[in-house]
């Protein structure tokens, strides 16, 4: 890993100004490396000289002058100015009687005279849209009783562990019935209602998109003003603090997507913060997406480093989030990503590869998941760059798992097709299997699927209104038979018929309706398969947790594998036929003499303790170049998951 050139730190802490921030602190802050910078940015209840007020610091070296305005003073942009503190671009104010509550802004004179009115950047809570203020808040104080909850995250190995992810957009997941801000559900609501759910479901963890402040609601949350503010459409920092606390106590984990590849131009946010590019890189060959009309971090500053690296462990350790799902990697990775030739800059190399962003994920992901936390780092790279979940030490960029994009669009691309067209097209459902260890892969049915035309899940399924189920019901048993976690997007498991759109609720009333509830049944019942088998997501990344029976059986367009744990007790046999020929007959073949009994299939989804299902004994008969095997009715669309020893 590359490093920032070293420099002498202080010898000891001296204070300059106020004494609220240190010179150890802009030290660290030069060298990107003070992880608790939001506890001296931002704006902070204190007491100085005997009086109790708010005490306002800023990163703006570019600025002739900062002051602090708000209600509090009228907006006046003359009435509390910041002192800058030596030679470190910060500005201090401390305003006596300032308290919790308060609207705020910073008033940046450019070094044209302009006066710019700023949200804080480390803010903890804004003002709701169409608002753009910033909220004096103390985020301390809240009574966490997770601690069994942490205790655990710390010691598991993610990698080994089930991850079965609701992906969720808390705006559109339900609306109550009152004006109030649209009827969104505040985070104390929805903690008790989507925890309920989701633990019914038999969902492992929850992602919530569209947490940190934005102030566009179409952007769903990835064009990002306020990284440190909870948004204020569903309620303050202490209520989502609530939300964590509340499904940890059921056993449910809370990923965040979080967006450290671009911000908006918004007047009011990081966009030439103090009248020139100062979050962003200057030159707008790197700093600008021309696909987003949004600005990018520039990695080479350790201050934006710094913001950025202390913003991910702020939402992990105040918050207790247990994971970031990093958006639009590869636009972070690759100089030329959107660009056009002769508009883009190449690296020292001549190469398209961004050396800044590369070492800034390695030391992030270092950071966060060798800090004790326990937390998961999730990349959403869409391309083929390699390592993204090796260890720096070992040239990778450090995360934790990887969104498998290939893999979601040979899937989704099979199952649209005309179940006639299959067989011309099985490699598209064996093809990942072939790098399925490369990565620690997350496979995933996202948001991004089921929006812009690209129709819902039940809707991209081929056939009449039975057959659109049965091939759902067929997709979601190969998914959660392949290596690799789970993430589903909201109403999917129901079968949702329109695409999703932010500005309304799913259409709860579906699943209520025969066929849509049998589907959110069977996806229950796979889920909860899922969890109980360690077969599933024990070995997820290793060669010896996967096995094909047949992967050629493309005339019949009929696929069966094993997968076992790390005892190798306890496997599963899959079988799944995405076709709508029914086979009276089937014979599959198995390694080994031994019962083989149906566990779960499309008809009846998972049988219970005590319900009569099929089960066989092998008999000695070659099938599949298998020495063993068994013969059963494979209804059309028919799947079925088989346990034994």
């Amino acid at each position: 890993m590359t490093r920032t050139k070293k420099t002498t730190a202080p010898a000891k802490t001296k204070e300059i100004g106020l004494g609220f921030i240190t010179e150890l602190d802009r030290y660290l802050f030069g060298q990107g490396t003070h992880y608790k910078i939001f506890e001296k940015l931002g704006a902070h209840p204190k007491t100085y000289k005997g009086k109790a007020g708010m005490y306002f610091a800023v990163w703006a070296p570019h600025a002739k002058a900062v002051s602090v305005v708000g209600d509090f003073n009228g907006w006046d942009p003359d009435a509390a100015p910041m002192s800058p503190l030596a030679d470190s671009g910060i500005y201090e104010a401390f305003i006596p009687g300032v308290g919790l509550g308060e609207l705020y802004k910073f008033a940046i004179t450019t070094q044209e005279g302009m006066i710019l009115f700023k949200a804080d950047p480390y803010a903890v809570h804004a003002e709701f849209r169409p608002g753009t203020a910033s909220i004096t808040e103390d985020i301390n104080g809240f009574k966490w009783d997770d601690a069994a909850w942490m205790e655990t995250r710390k010691k598991a190995d993610p990698v080994k562990s089930p991850m079965a992810i609701y992906e969720v957009h808390l705006g559109s997941w339900r609306k109550k019935d009152r004006p109030q801000k649209e009827g969104y559900y505040t985070y104390m609501e929805a903690a008790h209602e989507l925890a309920d759910y989701v633990k019914k479901m038999g969902y492992t963890h929850v992602e919530l998109m569209g947490i940190a402040e934005h102030p566009y609601d179409g952007s769903w949350g990835y064009q990002v003003t306020g990284y440190y503010a909870p948004t204020s459409r569903y309620g303050t920092p202490k209520e989502f603090m609530y939300f964590v606390n509340y499904l940890h106590k059921k056993g449910i984990g809370v990923i965040l997507d979080w967006v450290p590849a671009h911000f908006p131009k918004d007047a009011h946010g990081l966009a030439d913060f103090d009248g020139q590019p100062l979050y962003e890189y200057a030159d707008p060959r790197k700093g600008e997406h021309p696909d987003w009309g949004t600005k990018v971090f520039d990695y080479s500053k350790n201050e934006v480093k710094n913001f950025l690296i202390a913003n991910a462990l702020y939402w992990v350790e105040n918050f207790h989030v247990d994971g970031l799902r990093v958006d639009a990697v590869a636009s972070m990775l690759y100089l030329d990503y959107g660009r056009s030739d002769g508009n883009w800059v190449p690296n020292k190399y001549g190469e398209n590869k961004n050396l800044e962003a590369i070492e800034f994920f390695r030391h992030l992901n270092s950071v966060l998941t060798g800090h004790l936390t326990g937390a998961m780092m999730i990349a959403e790279e869409s391309t083929a760059w390699p390592g993204v979940t090796k260890p720096p030490e070992e040239g990778g960029l450090g995360f934790t798992f990887k969104w498998n994009m290939g893999w979601m669009h040979d899937f989704l691309e099979y199952m649209k097709l005309d179940p006639y067209f299959r067989k011309f097209n099985h490699n598209k459902m064996t093809f990942g299997i072939t790098y399925a260890t490369s990565e620690n892969y997350i496979l995933t049915l996202s948001h991004d699927e089921v929006v812009h035309l690209k129709c819902s899940m039940i809707n991209k399924m081929p056939g009449l209104n039975g057959d659109k189920f049965a091939n759902l019901k067929a997709g979601y048993t190969f998914m959660m038979g392949h290596p690799g976690k789970k993430l589903l997007f909201m109403g999917q498991d129901f079968g949702q018929y329109h695409e999703w759109d932010e500005k309304v609720s799913l259409d709860w009333y579906l699943a209520d309706e025969p066929l849509h509830k049998d589907l959110q049944k069977y996806y229950s019942d796979l889920l909860h398969v899922y969890q109980k088998y360690p077969a599933l997501w024990q070995l997820d990344s290793d060669w010896n947790g996967f096995q094909w029976i047949n992967a050629n059986d493309g005339d019949r367009s009929i696929f069966s594998f094993i997968r076992r744990d790390e005892t190798g007790k306890k496997n599963l046999l899959f079988v799944i036929n995405f076709t709508p020929v029914a086979r009276d007959d089937y014979r599959v073949g198995v390694p080994k003499s031994g019962t083989y009994s149906l566990i779960l299939d499309s008809e009846h989804g998972l049988y219970k303790r005590g319900e009569h299902a099929f089960s066989a004994r092998s008999k000695k008969s070659e099938c599949d170049g298998q020495p063993y095997s068994f013969a059963y009715p494979l209804p059309a669309y028919g799947t079925a998951i088989f346990k034994f020893n």
